[in-house]
């Protein structure tokens, strides 16, 4: 079990007799920043299909109904696209501060020491609820414009007359969580470099701990 009592000043850490597992952002880093990769891989160039298709229906004088639907449908599958990958390095980023807070732990263990580990910095914690925001907001707009383009494509008068209104509502929705998404991973990358930091500390301080142990420097019998 692991102890939370503060004992040191600089960093706050949680002590263990063994190295500590992932926590659950860490957890959902490793199973999910593949998917969302894949993910984005297969919007992007739908959304460019679907681009293509309305470029040459407005070229050739296609349905003000289809031209319509399709400005809406996307650059939905574009944001689904931009959600996903910076979904991906947003859990790529949890999915290394996994592999710091065990593969630490397991070099602490492994010299004999108190396994000291860090405790989610407040960074940390801001990431987390920055990043959630972000994807909330870019798919909260990405199922917007499906659903407009749906009614559009079901022959509503109403959201054809209001398709470029909700659009440019849209845009904006769409700029703040990208935005938002940027800070996140600006936060997270902050959280890489205390956990550098702390591990760098920690490194120092094992050799120290080693020749204070009554067994060190005793010879083998």
């Amino acid at each position: 079990m692991a102890r939370t009592t503060r004992i040191r000043d600089d960093f706050d850490v949680e002590v263990s007799r063994s190295a500590l597992g992932y926590n659950l952002p860490q957890r959902l880093g490793r199973a999910l920043w593949l998917p969302m990769l894949a993910m984005a891989l297969m919007a992007f160039p739908a959304g460019a299909i679907l681009g293509a298709v309305r470029a040459n229906a407005i070229a050739t004088g296609g349905s003000e109904k289809a031209i319509a639907a399709l400005g809406q449908f996307t650059p939905a599958v574009n944001f689904l696209g931009f959600a996903a990958v910076f979904a991906a390095v947003s859990f790529a980023i949890a999915r290394i501060l996994g592999t710091f807070r065990v593969g630490g732990g397991q070099v602490q263990e492994a010299a004999g020491a108190e396994v000291h580990t860090l405790r989610m910095p407040n960074t940390g914690k801001v990431f987390i609820a920055v990043m959630g925001m972000a994807m909330m907001t870019l798919l909260g707009a990405v199922v917007l414009h499906a659903i407009i383009g749906a009614s559009i494509a079901g022959d509503s008068a109403y959201a054809l007359a209001n398709a470029p209104q909700w659009s440019f509502w849209l845009e904006g929705a769409r700029r703040i969580g990208i935005a938002l998404y940027l800070l996140a991973i600006a936060f997270g990358l902050a959280t890489i470099v205390t956990v550098l930091r702390y591990q760098a500390v920690r490194i120092r301080e094992l050799p120290q701990g080693a020749a204070s142990r009554p067994e060190a420097g005793r010879l083998p019998s």
